[in-house]
């Protein structure tokens, strides 16, 4: 066997909840533009993005938001529950959304909400 310093990192592919939590965070964080999103959302996704983007409300001062904890849960075929905790420096934020999967077998937000007011972490990172 290979030592475990020699060895490659291992990549795994992102879920599409992953890859939506990255999408929405630049787009509410101001770093790409509302319409980077059309294609991609559903139903009412599309106005709530359209809503809460020109706030930048993931947007801080001098810290670039990460995605620092992301899960979902698929309460039935083709659609995902999904959160983010989205953490800049000492501010966490939560976001919540939805995706569901198309004929197309393609992913699309059908909606998003953001937590309350940025705070403190109040808890150690997951």
């Amino acid at each position: 066997t290979v030592p475990a310093q020699h060895r490659p990192p291992h990549h795994r592919r992102p879920t599409p909840h992953e890859q939506f939590a990255e999408r929405l965070l630049a787009v509410l964080s101001g770093r790409r533009p509302v319409h980077w999103m059309l294609g991609h959302t559903i139903g009412e996704a599309y106005e709530q993005l359209v809503q809460l983007a020109p706030r930048t409300p993931l947007r801080t001062r001098g810290v670039l938001p990460v995605v620092r904890t992301c899960g979902g849960f698929h309460p039935r075929p083709g659609v995902v529950e999904a959160f983010a905790s989205i953490a800049a420096g000492e501010q966490v934020r939560a976001m919540a959304f939805r995706l569901e999967q198309g004929r197309d077998l393609r992913w699309r937000c059908a909606a998003v909400e953001l937590g309350g007011a940025p705070s403190a972490a109040a808890c150690a990172p997951a």
